[in-house]
């Protein structure tokens, strides 16, 4: 554990749940359970390789490490919850409300992930299987449930999230607008209707009628 983990929590954080008072601390934030550790320091932008089998495994929170309840919270982009599918696991409830409202990549809009080689062929961290939108969406999606499947996207596992029981928005550190909601669904979905069209018509139709859908669980306001 390197020198950083000692560091305190920063005073504009929200406390923190239960399950996350156990993690280190780095640069004033809470280390998720996923993240890579690269020369004894944690990489916030890199999974830990083999992390998502493990948790999926033993029914562990992604960002805790514990053990998982009976609802499980998947902290996803808006575009997910058209398709459905995660390359992430799920989280206790708290844990994924508290990293929405706080995560630096969540919680800003504006915020963009930085590349660069020592991310990209350090042998800890574990690529996104799937087609990834790598864009920052600008709204989080908390997507609940009480199970979910795990499959083989053919370069890595990807997890359909299922039916949720309840969902809710944020952005920018608090609960989503509907316009914020909107906003995030429109610029994201060229890129999914690309894919479905390339699948051909009956694709691009259950993809409309997933979208439809989603739209009944945008926030009111």
């Amino acid at each position: 554990m390197s020198e950083d983990s000692g560091s305190t929590l920063r005073t504009t954080l929200d406390p923190l749940p239960p399950q996350m008072k156990g993690l280190p601390i780095a640069r004033g934030y809470p280390v998720p359970w996923f993240v890579a550790w690269v020369s004894g320091k944690p990489e916030f932008r890199a999974v830990f390789a083999g992390r998502a089998e493990q948790a999926i495994a033993n029914r562990l929170c992604w960002v805790c490490g514990q053990t998982l309840g009976k609802r499980m919270t998947f902290v996803i982009g808006p575009m997910c919850g058209i398709n459905r599918v995660s390359s992430e696991p799920p989280c206790h409830p708290g844990c994924a409300e508290w990293s929405a409202r706080n995560c630096p990549f969540l919680s800003n809009e504006n915020a963009r992930r930085r590349e660069d080689d020592v991310v990209n062929n350090e042998s800890l961290v574990a690529g996104a299987p799937g087609i990834a939108l790598t864009r920052n969406p600008g709204v989080s999606l908390l997507w609940t449930v009480e199970s979910y499947r795990p499959f083989d996207a053919g370069n890595g596992m990807l997890i359909d999230v299922g039916t949720p029981l309840s969902v809710a928005f944020f952005a920018n550190g608090r609960e989503a607008t509907r316009a914020e909601v909107v906003e995030s669904v429109e610029s994201g979905l060229p890129k999914l209707m690309e894919l479905a069209e390339q699948d051909g018509p009956a694709a691009v139709a259950e993809l409309l009628k997933r979208k439809a859908w989603f739209e009944s669980k945008y926030p009111v306001a």
